[in-house]
């Protein structure tokens, strides 16, 4: 079993002749299947991207939002849009709408959006403005005062959402791997091979998520636990636990990439880089 990991490749930064040389590099690697940790695109531009992925992947395609996939609607809006979008295609699969992917006999693959939900950091000191506030209706709608209760109202029904997955896996179950877009720890949101400092945190660590997964980790400790996660465009690994470890993926607009090409043997899961 191999999957291709890709986060946040922005295809409405892309130029035409770069999206065909990725995909044709992709199609190369002749990955089992793909997994992208969100920041697919912007607006409309969502769905369109995801159409011409599963027209030209003739695989299972798994997927999570980012918060610029959700510019120019709101967040409930769009969830419901990519619903319907993955009930289209039998090959396109929302993560945050699916349940638990059996991958093996013993192997998971499960997911959920995530979101920076002012749980780290300092929300009230932070000079950081995002633009989720000015192109998310949610937000634009509402008054400033309200933003910190809505990005932690999405970072707790995240990973509500989550518990509901772990909890109900299987015993036999041995290897865990999740998507979502925002580090859910603090230790694995990377900016230039550091960690982020309480002016970002608020914005691009998902705590409730972290916690969640914690959990999880500490009341199965034969359970294996691999989160694959982007958002801050630098990248980083950060072990949790001795079962639970975060991979955070690198972008740059203009650019697309393959993060890495997920081996899956009896051992878990490896991520060595694709290039």
């Amino acid at each position: 079993m191999r999957l291709a990991w890709i986060t946040d490749p922005h295809f409405d930064h892309a130029k035409l002749e770069t999206w065909r040389r990725w995909a044709d590099d992709l199609i190369a690697f002749a990955p089992h299947a793909l997994v992208t940790t969100g920041d697919i695109s912007e607006g409309d531009d969502v769905a369109y991207q995801l159409r011409c992925l599963v027209e030209t992947f003739d695989r299972p395609i798994y997927f999570v939002l980012g918060n610029h996939d959700f510019y120019g609607k709101s967040i409930a809006e769009t969830r419901r849009l990519m619903i319907d979008l993955a009930r289209d295609y039998d090959h396109l699969h929302y993560l945050t709408d699916s349940g638990p992917v059996f991958l093996t006999a013993d192997s998971v693959l499960l997911g959920d959006d995530g979101w920076g939900d002012a749980s780290e950091g300092d929300y009230l000191n932070s000079t950081v403005r995002l633009s989720d506030f000015e192109l998310i209706q949610d937000f634009r709608a509402d008054a400033p005062e309200t933003w910190r209760t809505i990005l932690q109202r999405e970072g707790l029904d995240s990973s509500k959402r989550l518990q509901q997955k772990l909890v109900a896996l299987p015993a036999e179950v041995r290897h865990v791997l999740i998507a979502t877009h925002v580090p859910p720890f603090r230790e694995a949101c990377w900016y230039e091979g550091h960690i982020t400092d309480d002016n970002w945190a608020p914005f691009f660590v998902c705590g409730h998520v972290g916690a969640a997964l914690r959990q999880a980790a500490d009341e199965n400790p034969d359970r294996f636990f691999t989160v694959l996660c982007g958002h801050t465009h630098h990248e980083g690994d950060a072990i949790i636990l001795p079962n639970l470890i975060v991979h955070t993926g690198y972008s740059r607009y203009g650019t697309l990439d393959v993060e890495s090409i997920i081996n899956l043997g009896s051992d878990g899961f490896r991520l060595p880089p694709a290039w």
